[in-house]
């Protein structure tokens, strides 16, 4: 290790916990730096822990590939996390039963919206077939938007970074866009961000108000379903 100054570097680059460490870390400077804004929406965690990490990975020379060896125990937790969301909802079941009928108003219109618009747009500007497929269902969580891109023969690297952008935009846009447009009523604004930006807009719904965050995590999981189903018969419909 003398002769060579960064051979512990090269050491502990190679370890997945490293990277588990890294990314922990990171989220936790993140999101403390968003509780000291009170949760502003352009400090929100996410957004700022992907240019932090994806920095310090460009600099060291990190491939994604070995960051991921250690990063995955994460992903893996988002499992549980999305799971988990059944317990506020089973607390609220009687608010949410309540809102059944415009929810699932709300969850039609808002999925075709967020569909066709994307597919629409992305022709307009002459985007090709291939990144059009990709980014047809940006509006729903990674997983689930990803095995839809690969039953359509696109690239799923390409929808997960829509999924991530998609995300972050949402959650960044949504409180100053509802305050804007005088929506108050936290069922709508949650049952809002969740539809339109998934497990991001379901984490900022949580820290707005629980009764945003049942309704934020409602509209992902049905969102999910219903996009699976959508977005191929949409893709054959607009892009004959």
């Amino acid at each position: 290790m003398k002769d060579n100054p960064f051979s512990l570097w090269v050491y502990l680059s190679q370890s997945p916990l490293l990277w588990l460490t890294l990314t922990v870390l990171t989220y936790a400077f993140a999101d403390a730096f968003s509780l000291a804004t009170k949760r502003h929406p352009l400090a929100n965690p996410v957004l700022h822990s992907v240019w932090i990490i994806g920095a310090f990975l460009l600099l060291t020379g990190t491939s994604y590939t070995t960051y991921f060896a250690g990063a995955q125990f994460v992903h893996f937790l988002l499992g549980p996390a999305t799971v988990a969301l059944a317990i506020p909802l089973y607390e609220n079941r009687k608010t949410v039963a309540a809102a059944i009928l415009p929810m699932l108003v709300a969850l039609v219109v808002g999925s075709v919206s967020a569909i066709v618009s994307v597919v629409v747009l992305a022709e307009v500007a002459g985007l090709p077939r291939a990144v059009i497929l990709s980014i047809a269902p940006k509006s729903v969580t990674a997983g689930v938007a990803m095995g839809i891109s690969d039953t359509l023969h696109a690239d799923p690297s390409l929808t997960a970074v829509a999924v991530i952008l998609t995300g972050i935009m949402g959650a960044i846009i949504v409180t100053p866009l509802m305050n804007r447009v005088g929506i108050t009523d936290f069922r709508a604004r949650g049952f809002a961000a969740g539809l339109a930006a998934h497990g991001i807009g379901t984490a900022r719904a949580f820290q707005v108000d629980p009764v945003a965050g049942v309704f934020s995590g409602i509209a992902l999981g049905l969102n999910a379903l219903v996009t699976s189903l959508l977005v191929p018969l949409a893709v054959t419909l607009l892009l004959k």
